[in-house]
């Protein structure tokens, strides 16, 4: 019995179709890419709105094909240009977390300068901190995008006078890494209010909102404590050690990618 490598989706109970193979080796539910065409009216409903790459348990009838089928790939250079179409599409790439800078802070002191009483006058803590060394990875570095409400501003109107307040939040990121601004939006917000007595009141409240990117670049510290102690006298140092880690970003290998889908193919077909 054939086994082909097909392009198909979910039943339309949302299902795996029974007919994909189940044989040792044989692969179902990869590469998923959407079924319908951006700006066109849409060819599968949800929950078949999916299209997936994997195997059947059969040869495909010519004078029919099952619910969910969309099609076959035939030969090895076929597979691996439909998943450069679905990757590019996709936005396919190889992210390798790449540890960028490593700095160290050692805090050293008695045991009465780590929890010092009242009446303590002797000599504090020591800490001596390294300098940051740094590291490249391979490719570039992954941006991140976000959005947050950086301004609120409240403008009250009565009929005395008008106030303003103003508040600012700042763009928070990693501290190692960099948020640059790419555009702002403002929504407007009014109410109104009558009083018989103080009359009409309007508040206007506009809201700006920021887009920004950042270097996937992500801060952790670990901490060892270790003490000794010397003719009764007891030292404790802590060692606590700064990692920065990058995600890097290399191109995609569709060609390995096509020759380990394809060997599976085959060997399942031997």
């Amino acid at each position: 019995m054939a086994h082909p490598l097909i392009k198909y989706t979910l039943t339309k109970q949302g299902r795996q179709p029974e007919w994909l193979c189940n044989e040792a080796g044989a692969f179902k539910g990869q590469h998923g890419t959407p079924a319908n065409k951006a700006g066109k009216l849409p060819r599968f409903g949800s929950p078949q709105d999916t299209i997936y790459l994997g195997m059947g348990c059969g040869d495909v009838d010519p004078d029919g094909t099952p619910d969910g089928y969309v099609g076959s790939i035939t030969s090895k250079a076929d597979l691996q240009t439909y998943l450069v179409e679905v990757g590019n599409a996709a936005g396919y790439k190889v992210t390798t977390a790449t540890v960028v800078g490593v700095q160290t802070s050692v805090t050293t002191g008695g045991s009465d300068a780590w929890n010092p009483g009242e009446e303590y006058a002797g000599p504090g803590l020591t800490t001596t901190t390294t300098d940051k060394v740094t590291f490249s990875g391979v490719g570039t570095v992954a941006t991140l995008t976000g959005s947050t409400v950086t301004r609120v501003v409240v403008v009250t109107d009565t009929p005395t006078g008008s106030t303003s307040e103003t508040t600012d939040t700042a763009i928070v990121v990693d501290p190692a890494s960099t948020a640059t601004v790419t555009g702002t939006s403002d929504a407007v917000g009014i109410v109104t209010t009558t009083n018989e007595i103080t009359g009409v009141t309007t508040v206007t409240t506009t809201t700006t909102t920021s887009t920004f990117t950042y270097p996937d670049i992500t801060t952790s510290t670990s901490t060892s404590t270790s003490s000794t102690t010397t003719d009764g006298v007891t030292t404790r140092t802590d060692t606590v050690t700064t990692t920065e880690t990058a995600n890097y970003e290399t191109t995609y290998d569709y060609a390995a990618e096509a020759t380990r889908l394809w060997d599976l193919y085959e060997a399942v077909n031997a």
